[in-house]
């Protein structure tokens, strides 16, 4: 059953959203073989996302609320080496699940300019299947189940002001006050900015990136990007995608809070 969008949340009908990534991560599986990887699509993924490539871990993240660990160097020992971060892709490229020992993430990316964004509920309802599949595969393989510990939403825009200066930031972000016209400083050549917010009860974080990007022609572009993780809000299944429910809501409302009026108009807001 797809969850309905909840009221209020802010949308655009021209959102310059360019790419969607939910993501569970859980205990590592220690008896995931390639082999498995290979039976896993064989099985349920090849229909849909015939095309595969190979790719290095993601490093595990959790959101942590304590002080920092000292950090130190890490040392690994032992014969076997770390499994590949494997893609299951469609023929555009435009949809694509991300496997490896203990992480599972699909992704929805705008790869041309006709691409149609088919919204959370759609994306969610699909990973949703493609993770029931991969838990009823490991049980047909007597492997451990999914121990979720974190989930990820991850919203990314690219940002076009088609401005003369392109560092005009505070077109794209609220609040922003750029040098004063006195100044002894020039106009930036660059300029990063990066926050984050904690959710109540230590549920998790809402990290938000924004940084000077190109595109494939060489454009130059805002890229923004917001990203929520944190643990499942209960057990289970339910618990991780009641987690991802959340992590959108604080990215969209993030990002509205975050951007101008002035975008707001350009991607047709039409809640406000």
């Amino acid at each position: 059953m797809t969850k309905g969008r909840p009221p209020g949340l802010p949308d655009f009908r021209k959102p310059p959203l360019v790419e969607v990534a939910l993501s569970v991560q859980f205990e590592p599986l220690p008896g995931l073989t390639t082999a498995h990887v290979g039976l896993l699509w064989q099985s349920n993924y090849r229909q849909q996302l015939p095309l595969i490539e190979e790719h290095p871990p993601l490093e595990s993240a959790k959101e942590d609320f304590g002080p920092p660990a000292p950090q130190g160097v890490s040392i690994a020992f032992g014969n076997k080496p770390p499994a590949p971060r494997v893609w299951f892709l469609n023929e555009e490229k435009t949809e694509l699940l991300q496997i490896q020992p203990d992480r599972f993430v699909h992704n929805w990316r705008k790869t041309g300019a006709q691409d149609h964004y088919p919204r959370y509920e759609t994306i969610r309802d699909q990973f949703k299947r493609e993770v029931r599949a991969l838990v009823g595969f490991l049980n047909e393989q007597r492997l451990d189940g999914l121990s979720i510990n974190q989930c990820e939403v991850t919203y990314v825009n690219h940002v076009d002001l088609d401005e003369p200066e392109f560092s005009r930031v505070e077109k794209l972000v609220a609040n922003w006050q750029p040098l004063r016209k006195s100044s002894f400083l020039p106009v930036p050549e660059d300029l990063s900015l990066s926050w984050r917010f904690r959710m109540p009860d230590e549920a998790g974080r809402l990290h938000v990136f924004v940084q000077p990007a190109w595109d494939s022609s060489g454009k130059r572009l805002w890229a923004f990007r917001l990203m929520a993780r944190g643990r499942p809000t209960g057990e289970g299944l339910e618990g991780a995608f009641g987690f991802l429910d959340v992590g959108r809501e604080w990215v969209v409302r993030g990002f509205a809070d975050l951007t101008t009026g002035l975008m707001h108009r350009l991607w047709e807001r039409t809640d406000a």
